[in-house]
């Protein structure tokens, strides 16, 4: 199947999509093109990457500086790293006309994007996605950044990338947890936009990396994720807008940051997310029980949890579920799916009822040095 391009529409800003089996071959043409131009490019990759895919980074490294992240997973996404990046770019001479490449999964797009954001006060990235989760969600739409011991990322900034290169066959040698947890981003583009992907989702499970459907699954989710953010690339909208691609994530990031970073896997702190709000739109005559019950049985026939794998302490997650980025005027601010294909923000939910949906997932009124 040919590659295949989606549009970020953002006027002088707008940049391609591009998907499909080899497509990382237009990555590096696009680098070549900079460097004979005189520019200087760098890459980030996590070692993961580099260590499955060797011939893509024996490439990529013949073409310019690689740093490899001090490790995979969301320790990644620190400070500490973040300086290291921006050594690593004044090291090699990147000036204001240079670019960054983002070889890897959510972590290494958020890290090496934040650095290109605020190094010289901002150059050009490239998005070189190679897990699911990151070709449907993370790479699209400019949002970067970098965790604290407070929060999921709790510091970034907006910085589109030039370009995104999302080449399926890298999917060929992601681990099967990772495709999984790629998955819980794709089953809540359908609970929020498109009821007839979560019913292509519920009738074909578990998908996997050469599922003849993938390549049209991962497009749909881009072009979902394109028009929304399209139509509110900073998150300012007062009511829906991109704040509704965080639906699940008000509980996953509090699972992220409650149980230790690399505990679990950001799409599976997701899944247990999405059940959550599944359950709490239920409650609030949202969507119907049996809806909630189809968005739970579509996350498990992924191979995705649908609670905690051990208690988590309440206090704590709420929490950090208050110092969440959507809190307007002190108040929490929950994405609820509305019924199956739509989803809408509210800022009048109970918290007896969000601590409802957190004990029944598994959260206990332990604290923390019970």
């Amino acid at each position: 199947m040919p590659a295949e391009t989606v549009t970020v529409e953002l006027g002088p800003r707008s940049y391609p999509v591009r998907i499909g089996a080899g497509v990382r071959r237009e990555a590096l043409a696009a680098a070549e093109r900079r460097l004979a131009a005189g520019q200087k490019c760098v890459a980030i990759a996590s070692p993961g990457v580099a260590a499955a895919q060797p011939g893509f980074a024996a490439e990529l490294a013949r073409l310019m500086p690689v740093l490899a992240t001090a490790a995979d997973g969301e320790t990644a996404k620190s400070a500490a790293e973040l300086a290291r990046v921006w050594d690593f770019l004044a090291a090699n001479g990147v000036a204001r006309d240079g670019a960054v490449f983002a070889l890897g999964g959510g972590v290494v797009g958020d890290l090496a994007g934040f650095a290109a954001a605020s190094y010289q006060r901002g150059v050009d990235f490239y998005q070189l996605p190679t897990t699911l989760l990151a070709m449907v969600d993370s790479s699209v739409g400019g949002k970067t950044g970098i965790n604290l011991a407070a929060g999921k990322n709790l510091v970034g900034s907006f910085h589109q990338p030039t370009a995104v290169f999302a080449d399926t066959d890298l999917l060929a040698t992601l681990p099967p947890r990772e495709f999984a947890a790629g998955m819980a981003e794709v089953i809540k583009h359908g609970i929020i936009a498109d009821a007839d992907l979560f019913g292509l989702l519920e009738q074909n499970s578990p998908l996997a990396w050469d599922h003849p459907l993938l390549p049209r699954v991962i497009r749909r989710c881009v072009e979902i994720k394109a028009a929304v953010v399209a139509g509110d690339e900073r998150e300012t909208s007062a009511q829906g807008g991109r704040a509704l691609l965080n639906l699940g994530h008000t509980v996953g990031h509090a699972i992220e940051a409650t149980a230790g970073y690399g505990a679990y896997l950001h799409g599976e702190a997701v899944a247990i997310g999405l059940v959550m709000a599944a359950r709490l739109s239920a409650e609030l005559k949202r969507c119907t029980a049996a809806q909630a019950e189809q968005v739970e049985a579509t996350l498990k026939s992924h191979a995705l949890p649908t609670a905690l794998r051990a208690p988590l302490p309440l206090d704590p997650m709420l929490a950090a579920m208050r110092r969440d980025k959507k809190v307007r005027g002190g108040k929490l601010r929950f994405v609820l799916q509305d019924g199956i294909g739509a989803a809408s923000t509210s800022d009048a939910v109970p918290e007896e009822a969000a601590v409802r949906a957190l004990l029944a997932g598994g959260a206990t009124r332990r604290t923390a040095a019970a």
